[in-house]
């Protein structure tokens, strides 16, 4: 007589109970990758525009402007106070390139300040949004990334 050997039916009934368990506990970490995504996308948002603040005011000293407190970099059209994009929506969108079909650019606190967020985003205001403040005499603008309610 040949003797088969294999797996016993408890055997099985104990693997996939092992395996469901294992489910269970990293599918909440799955669930979440919508807000972690949101989170990166305004963290490269933040990078873009510092990057193009640096770029815009390079084109600026080029110009010999980077000092005035309001002018248009030739090449790329772009409005600047002291050197750096201004804070307005035309502006930031130019500097960035960012589409206007993927982000809402809008007006923050005062004329000095802008709001950047996805289009269509359902998180509460102020929890996952870029707010871009515009430079002043010999400084950086002020580019924040908050990501609390992504």
């Amino acid at each position: 007589m040949n003797k088969q050997s294999g797996f016993t039916l408890i055997e099985l009934v104990i693997v996939i109970i092992i395996l469901g368990i294992l489910a269970a506990t990293a599918v909440p970490k799955f669930v979440d990758l919508q807000g972690d995504a949101r989170a990166s996308a305004m963290k490269g948002v933040k990078a873009a525009l510092e990057g193009g603040a640096t770029l815009t005011y390079s084109q600026a000293a080029i110009q010999g402007i980077e000092k005035s407190s309001s002018a248009t970099v030739t090449k790329s059209g772009v409005n600047v106070v002291n050197g750096y994009p201004a804070a307005t929506t035309a502006g930031i969108i130019a500097a960035v390139d960012l589409s206007a079909n993927d982000w809402t650019v809008t007006a923050g606190g005062g004329t000095t300040a802008l709001t950047i967020e996805a289009s269509g985003s359902t998180a509460t205001a102020g929890t996952c949004e870029v707010q871009y403040t515009e430079a002043v005499s010999g400084s950086r603008p002020v580019i924040e990334a908050i990501v609390t309610g992504c």
